[in-house]
């Protein structure tokens, strides 16, 4: 059966193997981006939670994004710490397929997540007195589950053709993570469909998610030139300016990803881009909104005063 021939299959993670003498760097500096982002991304859902004050919906898009970010360094950080200090760097087929199914939920899921923040800034800017009333707590809850049912839906089909592929014994993959593109490109059969699939559906991720995002902004950007007020349009290009900093670094780093030639000379480009947004924008998210963003770092100060306090007591 099917089954019992993909048991047999094992995926080789190449990584960055090529550069034995930096292994040890490369596994503290890695282990350190994912202490930051694991505690990061969990520290501003707590630090939601805590303050009632962020109770809005701004912050609870915010809340799920970091949840995104934290699952998503999760499945990818362990395995590419792994690989950097053992000599085994097989992975099993199963172990191969699961890392692919869940990569693509919260890829899927945070590029929607982004889309979803830029439609509540958009109501925030252009409609403030109907902003309660339009994102109401019903609202929220349907954008945010159908981010996260569209990134299974997705994630789900490419899993599937997946599985319609046949593979030798053993199968190198040059990349530090189980990646669509790269298993595919492995196969010993024909591939055409799952490559159709992918551009398909990336394509359509990438610019449905874009075209909310950039007419969001167009409307918001109409809105504050007609401001008369300048501290008016300070304030609403503050509350745009780190979720327009985290779109930027997030579909940048993708767009280049798609633009790289899939030679052999760029293969070292294609893993320094899949670090940066596997790895990278993760932690950076939770520093992108928390470093610009005055009730967060008022709520951080209360919670370290209150633990000082406690510790002096």
């Amino acid at each position: 059966t099917q089954e019992n021939q993909t048991s047999g299959y094992t995926f080789i993670l190449l990584g960055f193997s090529e550069y034995p003498e930096f292994q040890v760097t490369l596994f503290l500096v890695f282990l350190a981006i994912y202490i930051v982002t694991v505690l990061g991304n969990l520290g501003m859902i707590a630090i939601i939670k805590i303050n009632p004050k962020l109770h809005t919906p701004m912050y609870f898009f915010l809340s799920h994004l970091s949840f995104v970010d934290f699952c998503y360094s999760t499945v990818v950080t362990p395995k590419l710490l792994e690989n950097l200090v053992v000599a085994d760097r097989t992975i099993s087929f199963t172990g191969c397929i699961m890392h692919v199914f869940f990569a693509c939920i919260f890829v899927v899921t945070e590029t929607f997540m982004l889309a979803v923040m830029a439609y509540d800034r958009f109501v925030a800017v252009c409609n403030p007195l109907l902003y309660t009333v339009v994102m109401s707590q019903k609202l929220c809850s349907m954008l945010v589950a159908a981010s996260y049912c569209w990134g299974i839906v997705c994630s789900l089909t490419l899993t599937y053709f997946l599985l319609e592929l046949s593979f030798r014994g053993n199968n190198i993959i040059n990349n530090f993570v189980c990646e669509h593109a790269a298993i595919v490109a492995v196969s010993c059969s024909d591939s055409y469909v799952s490559q159709k699939i992918i551009l398909v559906s990336a394509t359509f991720n990438e610019i449905s998610s874009l075209m909310i995002v950039l007419t969001s902004y167009v409307f918001i950007f109409i809105t504050v030139m007609k401001m008369h007020s300048t501290g008016g349009r300070q304030k609403a290009f503050s509350t745009c300016a780190s979720h327009l900093t985290a779109i930027t670094i997030f579909h940048g780093t993708i767009l280049f990803l798609y633009c790289v030639p899939n030679s052999k000379s760029s293969w070292l480009l294609v893993k320094v881009a899949s670090v940066f947004y596997t790895v990278i924008i993760p932690m950076l998210n939770p520093l992108i909104y928390s470093l610009r963003n005055k009730e967060v770092k008022e709520t951080v100060k209360k919670l370290v005063n209150y633990k000082l306090f406690c510790c002096i007591l």
